[in-house]
Parts: structure tokens; C-alpha cells; sequence
């Protein structure tokens, strides 16, 4: 077996940093639950619950250096220096993940406080992928074709005069393709087509912008917190209260985009620069985004939409015949980037699945995406969350 850990605190999705940030800010003593999705219904191998465990228990060594400090510290002016010193000092804790195997399935849950159990989500769901491969041993294409078709993404990319992002941690076949992806692309990009990566740490590596802003668990911890009708409202005053109009791209698609507008108001839609698309057909978002914006009296074309629903070459090119001219648009692009290697993606996905109210009961956590039928979470709260949201299938 290789030695399948991460390199550094810093390998995670933007978006965990910049919610770990506000969620030391507002919501210190919150409790919650996460579990891993198997959507592929892919099989595990036997032991693989032991060497997960061991790549869990070896992340507790992690720690932020001085150099990454320093480098949040001017990247990011926004981010509380508070924060940055608690980060200096946080590691992770593996007593906080559950690992279960039965048979071929595996079972991942992660508790504990929202501040320290944020940042697991996207390295384990790496690390499951980067080790399904490694203890399968199913043989990927060699470093010169994953680099070639690489760059022949990024000439097609650039022919299209698009601007797009590498959001592919969570799914990657490995630490070792992500990094030469995201090394291509930087040499590559004479054009400034390509703008950065979620990751972090390869951000830093490679000098490039780390892009992120919010996930779904941030509407998903409101709704269960203070309701389904406040969640979206809630969600992004707590964002401004805490960036002051940094980070503004809105992801839009937590309990349906049709609601998300009703809740997304001249004041939000000023002070957000956009907005993601995330679920459903991204031109039916796009007429609906540049609708609302009209309706609003603000010119879509000093805003933006973040396209980043398993995106493909395709996608890219139908979505820009669409939108170019008429609102800005740019693309963050995962699997196709980092797991474009000659054997299948996985499908994989770890979701908040219950915030602990303050009487100590469970409160389970739903999402109602723009994918019909794709409602994920505990059925009694999403029938509950439809109806008062009053959506009809």
C-alpha cells in the first residue's frame, strides 16, 4: 500500500475556511451531525475501513504552519485575525469520525461541535476516493495523458473566451492528479482564463486565487435552526454580517432557486456580486437569475453566475451559447478536471444530516435541490419543509 494522507491542514475546499470562520464567529457552541452518501453504490473492498482509519487518525498530526498563516493572512483580509490564531492551533480530532464496514458498504459519520467538525467533510470524501483506487488497485492513465488532456480542456475552455476554476478536491482520484491539473493549468494559462482552485493548499502552491464561498450546510444548519421560511434570508445576513460584502456569490439552490429569489431581495441582490448554480438545468437558471435581476432594475451584466454542477467540455459550451452577452458567467469545473483518468468517477457525497437544538434533540437536516426528485434528507422533514415552503413537485 502507498502512503495514502494528506500533506497539509490547508487541503480542503475554500469554503469549509471561510464557513469555519463565520461559524467560530456566530455559532461557537453548536452541535452536528454528518454522513457519507455511497450515491455510485460503489463496493469496498475488505480492510478498507482499516486503512481509512489509518489516513483519519494520521490527520490529527496536521497543523497550520507560519507560512500558511502568513499567506491567509494577506490572501484573505477579510478573514478575522482572531480566527487565523484559533486555526493555528486547531488539528484535527479522529475520535470525532465513526468508520464502520459491513460486508462492502461503508458506513462514515461524523459529531461534534460545527467549528472543529466543519473541515471534515471534503478531506474524507478525498481520501475515501484516492483509496477506493489504491486498494481496488485499478490502474489510472499515466501523468503525460492526464496532463495532455488537461491542457486540451483548457485550449477548448479558452476558445470559448470563458473564465473557469478547478472545484475537484472532494472527488479527485488522488492528491498526486489534482496537483499535476492544477500545475498544468498554471503554465498553461497565458490567456488568464483560468482563475484558481477551491483547494487551498494547491492555491498557495501554485500562487493562484482560492475560490469559495458558502455550501449547502450553511442554509441547511439555518433551516434547522430557525426555520424553513428564515433559512435563506438568515443565511445570507449572517454571511454579510460576518465578510461586509466579500465573498458575495450566493449559492442559490438549498430549498429551490424559485424560493431562494423570493427571499433574494433588491438589498441581497445589490450587495451580492452573484450567484451558483449547483442543481437543475443551468439555462433555465440562467433565464430565471437574469430575470430576477431585470425585475429588480440591476443590469445582469454587472453580475455574475458560478456554474459548477458536473460540468463537462459540453456543458460549458451550451451554457456560454446561452448566457454570453447577457449576464456575466464563469465556471467551476470538479470530477471532469481531477478524475478524468481512464477509470470511472466516483459518486460520493457527505451531507449535514442533523443540528442539536438546545434542548439536546436532533433537529435532521434536509435539501431541496433544482434536481426533481433529488431532495435528500429525513422524509417526514422534507414533506414538512415543501409544505411550508409551499412546493409543489
Amino acid at each position: 500500500m502507498n502512503d495514502v494522507r494528506l500533506k497539509s491542514i490547508l487541503d480542503n475546499d475554500f469554503y469549509k475556511i471561510t464557513m469555519q470562520n463565520a461559524v467560530v464567529k456566530l455559532f461557537p457552541n453548536e452541535k452536528v451531525k454528518y454522513q457519507f452518501i455511497n450515491r455510485g453504490k460503489h463496493h469496498f473492498p475488505p480492510g478498507f475501513d482499516t486503512e481509512l482509519r489509518k489516513a483519519v487518525n494520521a490527520m490529527a498530526e496536521l497543523k497550520l504552519t507560519k507560512e500558511e498563516k502568513e499567506y491567509l493572512r494577506i490572501t484573505c483580509p477579510y478573514m478575522d485575525l482572531p480566527y487565523l490564531d484559533f486555526l493555528a492551533g486547531y488539528h484535527y480530532d479522529p475520535s470525532e469520525v465513526d468508520i464502520v464496514q459491513t460486508g462492502t458498504d461503508l458506513e462514515v459519520t461524523v459529531e461534534g461541535e460545527w467549528y472543529r467538525t466543519i473541515l471534515w467533510e471534503v478531506p474524507l470524501l478525498a481520501l475515501i476516493s484516492e483509496l477506493y483506487y489504491e486498494t481496488n488497485s485499478l490502474e489510472r492513465e499515466p501523468n503525460e495523458t492526464v496532463r495532455a488532456k488537461t491542457l486540451e480542456k483548457a485550449n477548448q475552455l479558452n476558445a470559448l473566451g470563458v473564465t473557469f476554476a478547478e472545484f475537484g478536491t472532494r472527488r479527485r482520484h488522488s492528491y498526486q492528479v489534482q496537483a499535476l491539473v492544477v500545475e498544468a493549468l498554471t503554465h498553461h494559462n497565458d490567456t488568464k482564463r483560468f482563475i484558481g482552485s477551491s483547494n487551498v493548499h494547491f492555491a498557495m502552491k501554485y500562487g493562484i486565487k482560492p475560490i469559495g464561498t458558502h455550501a449547502h450546510e450553511w442554509f441547511m444548519f439555518h433551516a434547522a435552526e430557525y426555520g424553513f421560511k428564515m433559512a435563506n434570508a438568515l443565511s445570507l445576513e449572517h454571511w454579510v454580517d460576518v465578510y461586509r460584502g466579500d465573498l458575495g456569490v450566493a449559492l442559490s439552490d438549498t430549498y429551490t432557486t424559485e424560493v431562494f429569489f423570493q427571499q433574494f431581495d433588491k438589498k441581497f441582490a445589490k450587495l451580492f456580486d452573484g450567484v451558483r448554480h449547483d442543481s437543475g438545468d443551468p439555462i433555465e437558471f440562467a433565464n430565471k437569475t437574469i430575470a430576477h435581476y431585470v425585475k429588480n432594475g440591476i443590469d445582469p451584466l454587472f453580475k455574475y453566475i458560478i456554474f459548477s454542477d458536473g460540468l463537462n467540455l459540453e456543458k460549458v459550451a451550451e451554457i456560454t451559447a446561452a448566457c454570453k452577452g447577457r449576464i456575466g458567467i464563469s465556471f467551476g469545473i470538479g470530477t471532469n478536471l481531477t478524475n478524468d483518468v481512464g477509470l470511472k468517477p466516483m459518486n460520493i457525497v457527505m451531507k449535514l444530516v442533523g443540528v442539536q437544538s438546545m434542548n439536546g434533540e436532533w433537529i435532521p437536516t434536509v435539501k431541496l435541490s433544482d434536481e426533481h426528485g433529488k431532495y435528500t434528507g429525513d422524509p417526514k422533514m422534507i414533506e414538512l419543509a415543501k409544505e411550508f415552503l409551499r412546493i409543489k413537485e
